[in-house]
């Protein structure tokens, strides 16, 4: 997403010829791949560890750091994969989106219209929003856990990138459509003035 903003933005004129559905749909693929991929060897690490009685995890769905916390051997081997696993889940991915980022502002300082640029910046924000939440939360719980990665911190981290973010997504983006912004404001007047009625009657 980040890399279409980047073209959007910076080579709008080759948008076209570089974002064809051919190469969305290789981008897609490449993307469904690493995960399922990912999955696969943490499933493969996970059956390979015996778990102590009693086997409940103090957390709000089945994550690998809550397992390696209540396994009974040894889990440097989980733990190394989990920081090896960061690097194509969560650094570079980052590293992408903030080097995208930094050509978008550059090119959007450079336009001399302010109109030019908050339309600019309008395409954009929304997705800078909840990348940022969802990356952030990411790096708290995985990259640099807090002590007692099973502590009420790590289950409201782990609610944000899970629940939180794509449950948030289509709100921001559906927000920037005139037609939705248009049938909010349609609903909040509606509301307004039911309360008035409902005012009046009692």
């Amino acid at each position: 997403m980040s890399y279409d903003r980047y073209v959007a933005i910076c080579n709008p004129l080759r948008y076209n010829s570089i974002m064809t559905s051919e190469y969305t749909v290789k981008l897609m693929a490449m993307c469904w791949l690493l995960s399922i991929f990912v999955a696969f060897i943490d499933n493969i690490a996970t059956s390979k560890v015996t778990f102590c009685e009693p086997n409940i995890i103090d957390h709000l769905f089945c994550d690998f750091l809550p397992l390696k916390d209540i396994a009974c051997s040894d889990t440097f081997t989980i733990q190394l994969l989990i920081y090896i696993q960061c690097f194509p889940i969560i650094i570079i991915p980052t590293i992408v989106i903030i080097t995208c980022y930094i050509y978008i502002v550059v090119i959007i300082v450079n336009i001399p219209t302010s109109t030019g640029r908050q339309k600019a910046f309008s395409t954009c924000s929304s997705h800078l929003i909840v990348v940022s939440i969802f990356y952030w939360t990411m790096f708290s719980v995985y990259v640099f856990p807090t002590k007692g990665n099973l502590s009420t911190v790590s289950k409201i981290l782990s609610l944000l990138y899970t629940m939180f973010t794509p449950l948030i997504n289509p709100i921001i983006y559906s927000l920037r459509n005139r037609d939705i912004r248009k049938a909010v404001q349609e609903a909040k007047l509606r509301s307004k003035n039911i309360r008035r009625m409902l005012v009046t009657l009692f």
